[in-house]
């Protein structure tokens, strides 16, 4: 399955936030693995975010995630960074923007 996400990033922490992903911990993205998700993509336009996931079943992609540290940790970073959150205690798998339309 395809899951599409939007979140925003604070204006005067774009900088922050793109130097933070280019230091994802490897241990973060093999849980993100482990997980089930066979891609993650986010593009950003000003500081505006959209991200694009690859799993098979993102409720069980985040329920894995959800406790493991590194994730918690990487979640608090992001917090700081972050106007509108992908909140894996609150929004969960109904944080995903619904489909409009699909080329057939």
């Amino acid at each position: 399955m395809r899951v599409a996400l939007h979140t925003r990033v604070r204006a005067d922490r774009v900088a922050a936030y793109e130097a933070a992903h280019r230091e994802v911990p490897e241990e973060l993205t093999q849980a993100v693995r482990a997980a089930g998700a066979t891609s993650w993509t986010i593009w950003r336009s000003g500081n505006e975010l959209f991200h694009v996931v690859e799993c098979a079943d993102y409720a069980r992609l985040l329920a894995a995630l959800e406790e493991l540290p590194v994730n918690v940790a990487w979640q608090a970073r992001m917090a700081e960074l972050l106007d509108v959150v992908h909140d894996y205690s609150g929004g969960g798998a109904d944080a995903a923007l619904p489909v409009v339309w699909e080329l057939p």
